[in-house]
């Protein structure tokens, strides 16, 4: 696979109570990902950026809600995310320096 679309294929960890408490009980960590990627690519993609050993990924379509502002009515757009389990041994710290 190309180096440089794997680069592009997590646009940032998902940072909530559900994901927190996923990373601390079962080594599964939340990442908002191109509409486009595939469960292979981002395997590789976690792995290539953050030298770990993925075990499985899942995905899942967040759908478009609509939401009121000002009294105008919108719509937020659908997202992808996944949900990256990793093998026994490592973790992922997103607050260590690079």
């Amino acid at each position: 696979m190309n180096e440089e679309r794997l680069t592009q294929i997590l646009l940032e960890p998902k940072v909530s109570e559900k994901a927190t408490r996923l990373a601390d009980e079962s080594d599964q960590y939340v990442f908002r990902v191109r509409g486009d990627a595939s469960k292979p690519e981002i395997k590789s993609a976690v792995e290539l950026l953050f030298k770990v050993k993925v075990r499985s990924v899942t995905t899942s379509i967040v759908r478009a809600k609509q939401r009121t502002f000002r009294g105008m009515r919108g719509t937020k757009k659908s997202w992808k995310k996944a949900f990256v389990r990793l093998q026994d041994g490592f973790e992922i710290d997103f607050l260590a320096s690079e």
